[in-house]
């Protein structure tokens, strides 16, 4: 494998949808060890996942990664709230944008960079039903033009 090789283990497609992405942020997850080996398989969902900032640490609430199968694990909360890696810079840069009125933080992607498992989280701002009809609108223009220029051929 090259040198920064990035093999994504799972997007939330939806987010670019529902939401206006300003920036986009790499971040470090703490995960314990049968949730890194359920992430190695793909078991996860980050979906419904967003991000919350509390006491000047920042937290991925809402993500599922299913129970790794063969952990003696009983008690294993396959939601539990899990505290992502930034530096102190980006914290108070993202506390200061996360107070303006309309934005979050969601996640955008996970994925494995140099062995260690890193998640994209993306500031946003929520669409209003208008603005998915544009966005909706410009796809099909795209989708038909490319149709016309195939048929060109």
């Amino acid at each position: 494998m090259k040198k920064d090789a990035v093999k994504i283990i799972c997007q939330n497609r939806k987010a670019y949808f529902d939401y206006f992405i300003d920036d986009v942020i790499e971040a470090g997850i703490v995960l314990i060890g049968p949730e890194v080996k359920s992430v190695r398989l793909g078991k996860v969902n980050i979906n419904d996942g967003f991000a919350r900032i509390h006491k000047g640490e920042v937290y991925l609430h809402n993500t599922h990664i299913s129970p790794y199968p063969f952990t003696p694990l009983d008690s294993y909360d396959p939601t539990r709230t899990r505290k992502l890696l930034l530096h102190r810079q980006e914290i108070k840069r993202l506390i200061g944008k996360t107070e303006e009125k309309g934005y979050t933080l969601i996640p955008l992607k996970l994925y494995f960079r140099d062995h260690r498992i890193k998640i994209a989280l993306g500031l946003a701002k929520g669409k209003k039903k208008y603005d998915k009809r544009e966005t909706i609108r410009r796809r099909d223009e795209e989708r038909e033009m490319q149709r016309q220029k195939k048929n060109r051929r």
